[in-house]
């Protein structure tokens, strides 16, 4: 009797079998409520026992969602090996810390890329663009305020309005002898080295190189 608890003997010292009984019932309870860990042998029946009893969801369509990873096939991946939803929403948050940064540059470069390609398209080739591009820079600076000009100039369509705008804005370029002349892409750009063009922001002088550029390119 020395190794048996005392809550289990009577006052004099004799085995008291109605709290043994009641002690060994109620360990027969708590032994039938407790989930063990399924192995390879075990059926479909104790696993799905087992994932309801950590927290697995019924099915791949209750996980929680996420607007930039969320996937039907992901969910379905997150199912088949068990995750719980609390797990999943750790993935996500994971997700959001290391990847976020790397699709928002992505997201970036897809976007100019695609800009570019359009404004090659509007302007005909890679040169055309250029040209243009050198020639609505010069003529946003000169008469646009910074604030509009820069507004207009992050998207494709804001710098063809202003390509527009240049165009409807003197149609030919006037020489000092103001007569018309034609002035070839060469001739343009040794004109925008002149200091005229780069310090003393003449007016008129860089108004006869945009409109040479809109009579080359239009």
């Amino acid at each position: 009797m020395d190794n048996i608890p005392e809550k289990f003997l009577n006052s004099d010292g004799t085995l008291n079998t109605d709290a043994l009984l009641k002690s060994y019932t109620e360990l027969e309870k708590k032994i039938g409520t407790m989930i063990s860990v399924p192995t390879d042998q075990d059926d479909d029946t104790t696993r799905k026992k087992f994932n309801r009893a950590i927290g697995v969801p019924e099915s791949a369509s209750q996980y929680p969602t996420n607007e930039l990873y969320d996937d039907e096939n992901l969910r379905q991946k997150f199912f088949e090996i068990g995750l719980t939803s609390t797990q999943v929403e750790k993935i996500y948050d994971i997700a959001n810390e290391f990847l976020s940064p790397v699709i928002s540059d992505l997201f970036s470069v897809q976007k100019e890329t695609s800009a570019i390609n359009e404004l090659k398209k509007y302007f005909g080739d890679d040169k055309k663009m250029y040209d243009a591009l050198t020639a609505i820079e010069a003529f946003g600076t000169q008469f646009l305020p910074h604030d509009a000009f820069v507004e207009l100039c992050s998207t494709p369509q804001g710098i063809q309005s202003i390509y527009k705008m240049m165009q409807s804005i003197e149609p030919s370029v006037h020489t000092d002898k103001n007569s018309n002349e034609n002035l070839s892409d060469s001739d343009l750009r040794r004109m925008m080295r002149d200091p005229k063009y780069w310090r003393d922001n003449d007016a008129e002088y860089i108004r006869k190189i945009e409109n040479g550029f809109k009579k080359l390119y239009s």
